[in-house]
């Protein structure tokens, strides 16, 4: 959605406590608001949003509550079995439920998302929570979104990535991300086709050398031939795109990290900076120069998301506040910021390139009028053009952007023209109209008309959904931006050299003291004090006055009526001529300085003016106490990349058989002195060089890469130390070789692995292991990869039915009936002295289990049984005490919910690798019960002052 300013005091606001302490925030009791806002109707009647004959309609849709709505996450691949589920097991039985002595109305899906992996249903939330045939429906939902396979998101908010035309191998920008909806999006069609591509070069690859059991199951020949027409093929199918998400709010970019953690990609940075003054991203130098210097080169996108902070004002069917908190002063004190942040937007994009604008605001102070300002501040038509996308998904239904409007003031009253507004402070002064600019209206003296009738606006009539704005803009031509427009200050009247010295004399007693004039004259002409130190350079003190007081927080909030004070912001500078973050042209270094500095920019680190402006250094090795920079916030690990000979790569290799396709010069470390201590981190190329070019630029880069391996306490030099993290694992599983992949086709043997942790594999234990028994006996220690094949008979995963077949009424059940057709299934297995553990969190397990089984079973956890018996000492035959034998298990083992909590609070702390409690220790022989990953909670519209507590209450509720 488009980011609303302010905050409130509901869920997970600033007047909750939650777990750990205080009490928890009273919700508000919706029922008590009145609908009604006298100027909220007002101003929207009077510019004619929709015909008289609609306005009844527009406005009883708005005061009904928004249907709930979902989407399907992560590649097409993977979402489309989960869709298929609900479709096939549990939209027959929702068909059938009776509530009040009606049918409830089923899911349905969005007639025009693509591959209908978006859907809504208007049967309220208390009544999918609380009445009893909806259960099962409940649990699926619960259980799904904990995994991260199902995102909470409304409707309209789902529009705009779909509008930007993101192809694969694209760089693309998300300027204002949290909590990351949209980004999630973002990032599938970034790795688009990926899966597909992938298996096919590994296929080619393995019978190249003579082994035919290559990965399969996931993509017919077709499927991969249609994939294949997307080309991004340079890096042997991987995608060589990239997505940067930004927030300027910090615990928000945590947020926003785990959301994003789910999806593990290495494709993806998260940065922390204020969108109108976002940086420019430098990338490895070009070629040299005549004169021998290097040629700076810097990143340009190809698509760009500008959801920017807004009034929110079109969100009044969730957020009942809006009627009545709304005021037309919001919108007006967002104007200059929305203004910024889409030129920044276009500055950055590449020519061809796209930006995409968006709010959830209906009024055309925050949406025609900032497209029509950008657009004249960077050249007009000829230089970026709107695009038509009114046909890009013919089932949505909008309209027209508006050509003509009249903006309202802070005292309500409506304005036709700046030009009566003027009138206005002629006659009776500027109270009340202080806000208002010339450029938040439509205007004809601008250079060219702008086709504003091109922008989309969707209202909550045409198919029961919030408002929003969307408008897609084509940068045609490079760009030279036009600074802000600013009031001109009243001068003073010329003033003769005689007027000042006869009023020099007329202020001193005693004409003969030339001091008494001296200070006589400081009093008509105050001398100017500089509050600098001697020796201050003037690029320093240019900083320090352009330096923002308040910075632009990208939120998504509820509506508060003081918002354009809070927003409030200086305003981004820019050389005449020349882009904002663009190196100086030679010799014109300290003629303009922006801040923070470009990439480029380098500052003398001695000058106690440019401390501020410097990375803190790094905290001191071994001190576990969280270190802040000078801003107060948590400091970040560095990105330190490894030598691909590094010797803890080189035992990877060796072990896991890794094939030397796949690339060893983009696994990565998070600490200063670039060791891998705990965990390793895998990243794209474009990822790295961007990394490696900007580490010294003060960029902040608060989050890259996907965990791959995490270092376990092995004593035994057979076994690898580091095992593969099942975040990692999609990354990593095709390139294994077969001495650490175990096979794995009937349905009956992976149910026992989900029910039981730690089965006995020692002894005769490994014959209740059915196929895998053998394999899993003679496999040496160490994580190994699992991989569930097609195969034949009753018990069998197959593929001749859809992705999770549900029989009918008709059809016997058998075990048969339930299988993944497209949903290829890879694991994480720990192979110990004595036992075998999935490395799944019990979230997953149990997801798994209601998904392929239709059970929810609880877990069994072999562990503790012996972990008991262990510890009692054995008496041997003649009276003494045999010594300790070794565990076969975790010392303790944690609940999956502390873990839960706890990796959730480390992310919103914002901690690096050396607070990273990821790593589960093992001695020798034990296993490893891996702690709860980063579990996706459900990626929705979040309030910026949620808290963990109140996130997993979202989980707990479900849709």
């Amino acid at each position: 959605m488009g980011k609303r300013g302010g905050k409130r005091q509901g869920r997970g606001g600033a007047g909750g406590g939650g777990r750990g302490g205080g009490q928890r925030s009273i919700r508000t009791d919706y029922s008590e608001v009145a609908k009604a806002n006298v100027l909220y109707e007002q101003y929207y009647n009077e510019l004619g949003l929709v015909e008289d004959s609609e306005r009844d309609e527009f406005w009883t849709a708005l005061r009904r509550d928004l249907p709930n709505s979902f989407r399907f996450t992560g590649s097409k691949g993977h979402a489309l079995p989960v869709q298929q589920l609900l479709k096939d097991r549990y939209i027959p039985e929702i068909t059938s439920i009776e509530h009040n002595g009606e049918l409830v109305n089923p899911p349905n899906a969005i007639s025009w998302f693509p591959n209908q992996l978006a859907w809504q249903m208007t049967t309220p939330k208390n009544v999918v929570r609380k009445f009893p045939p909806f259960a099962s429906f409940q649990k699926f939902l619960v259980s799904e979104t904990s995994v991260g396979n199902i995102s909470r998101q409304e409707v309209v908010s789902m529009i705009p990535p779909l509008l930007m035309d993101v192809k694969p191998g694209m760089t693309v920008l998300d300027l204002c991300a949290a909590p990351g909806s949209k980004a999630a999006q973002l990032i599938e069609m970034v790795h688009g086709g990926e899966e597909a591509r992938t298996r096919k070069v590994i296929r080619r690859i393995k019978m190249d050398q003579g082994q035919e059991r290559s990965p399969d199951g996931r993509f017919t020949e077709e499927q991969m031939e249609e994939e294949e027409q997307i080309g991004d093929w340079s890096d042997d199918g991987r995608t060589t795109g990239l997505l940067i998400a930004n927030d300027a709010d910090y615990k928000r970019s945590h947020m926003l990290i785990h959301q994003m953690k789910r999806l593990n990609s290495p494709n993806l940075i998260v940065t922390n900076h204020d969108a109108t003054m976002f940086p420019s991203i430098k990338l490895p130098s070009g070629p040299t120069r005549e004169d021998g210097g290097t040629r700076n080169k810097y990143l340009k996108f190809d698509r760009i998301l500008a959801d920017v902070p807004c009034s929110g004002d079109g969100t009044c069917r969730k957020n009942i506040n809006v009627w009545k908190d709304w005021n037309p002063g919001n919108a007006l004190g967002l104007f200059s910021t929305q203004v910024r942040i889409l030129v920044r937007a276009l500055q950055m994009l590449k020519v061809g390139g796209r930006v995409v604008y968006s709010t959830c605001s209906m009024n055309p102070v925050e949406n025609e009028a900032v497209v029509a300002t950008a657009i004249d501040r960077c050249g007009g038509m000829s230089k970026v053009d709107i695009i038509d996308c009114s046909s890009a998904l013919p089932e949505l239904r909008g309209r027209q952007g508006l050509s003509d409007w009249k903006v309202m003031d802070k005292q309500g009253r409506i304005w036709p023209s700046w030009q009566a507004v003027e009138e206005e402070k002629t006659q009776n002064g500027e109270e009340g109209l202080g806000r208002l600019s010339e450029f938040m209206f439509p205007s004809t003296k601008r250079e060219e008309a702008f086709s504003l009738d091109r922008c989309m606006r969707v209202y909550g009539h045409l198919q029961d959904t919030g408002a929003f704005f969307i408008a897609v803009l084509e940068k045609k031509i490079e760009i030279k931006t036009r600074p802000e427009a600013e009031p001109r200050k009243a001068e003073p009247e010329p003033t003769s050299i005689m007027d000042v010295v006869n009023e020099i004399e007329a202020k001193t007693t005693n004409g003969s003291d030339p001091l008494e004039k001296i200070e006589a004259a400081d009093k008509i002409v105050p001398p100017q004090t500089d509050e600098y130190a001697e020796g201050v350079s003037a690029a320093a003190r240019q900083n320090k006055e352009n330096a923002p007081s308040t910075s632009i927080t990208a939120v998504k909030r509820e509506h508060d009526a003081e918002t354009d004070a809070a927003m409030a912001t200086k305003r981004l500078k820019s050389r005449d001529g020349i882009e904002v973050g663009d190196p100086a042209p030679q010799g014109e270094e300290d003629r303009q300085v922006h801040w923070p500095p470009p990439p480029a920019a380098q500052l003398d680190a001695s000058r106690p003016e440019t401390q501020n402006s410097l990375p803190s250094p790094a905290p001191p090795l071994g001190n576990n106490t969280k270190q802040f920079n000078k801003n107060k916030q948590p400091f970040e690990e560095p990105f330190k990349y490894l030598d691909p000979d590094q010797p803890d790569l080189q035992s990877i290799y060796e072990f896991y058989d890794l094939s030397p396709k796949f690339p060893r010069d983009r696994f990565m470390v998070r600490n200063a002195l670039g060791h891998p201590s705990k965990t390793i981190y895998y990243t794209s190329a474009l990822a790295r060089a961007i990394l490696t070019a900007n580490a010294s630029s003060g960029i902040k880069f608060v989050h890259c890469g996907v965990k791959v391996f995490v270092k376990q306490d092995v004593q035994s030099a057979e076994v690898c130390r580091w095992r593969i993290q099942s975040e990692g694992l999609p990354v990593l599983e095709a390139w294994v070789g077969e001495k650490r992949v175990v096979r794995l086709w009937k349905r009956s043997t992976l149910r026992t692995l989900l029910v039981e942790m730690f089965p006995k594999v020692d002894g005769d234990g490994w014959k209740g292991l059915g196929e895998i028994g053998e394999r899993v006996r003679d496999v040496g220690m160490g994580c190994c990869v699992l991989r569930i094949e097609k195969g034949e008979g009753e018990d069998s995963f197959r593929w001749d039915h859809g992705p999770f077949f549900f029989p009918s009424k008709t059809h016997s059940v058998t075990l048969a009936d339930f299988h993944p057709r497209s949903e290829r299934m890879v694991l994480p297995l720990w192979r110990s002295l004595h036992s075998l553990n999935l490395m799944l969190p019990k979230e997953d397990r149990r997801a798994m289990l209601l998904r392929l089984y239709n059970e929810d079973t609880p877990l069994m956890d072999h562990s503790k049984d012996r972990f008991h018996n262990n510890s009692k000492p054995q008496s041997s035959a003649d009276g003494k005490d045999e010594p300790d034998v070794v565990k076969d298990e975790p010392d303790a083992i944690k609940d999956e919910e502390e873990a839960v909590d706890a990796d959730l609070n480390d992310e919103m702390a914002g901690k690096g690798e050396g607070d990273d409690g990821n790593t589960a220790a093992a001695a020798t022989g034990k296993d490893v019960e891996m702690e709860i990953e980063e579990n996706g909670a459900g990626d929705e519209e979040i309030d910026d002052d949620v808290r963990p507590d109140a996130l997993k209450e979202e989980v707990d509720d479900g849709i």
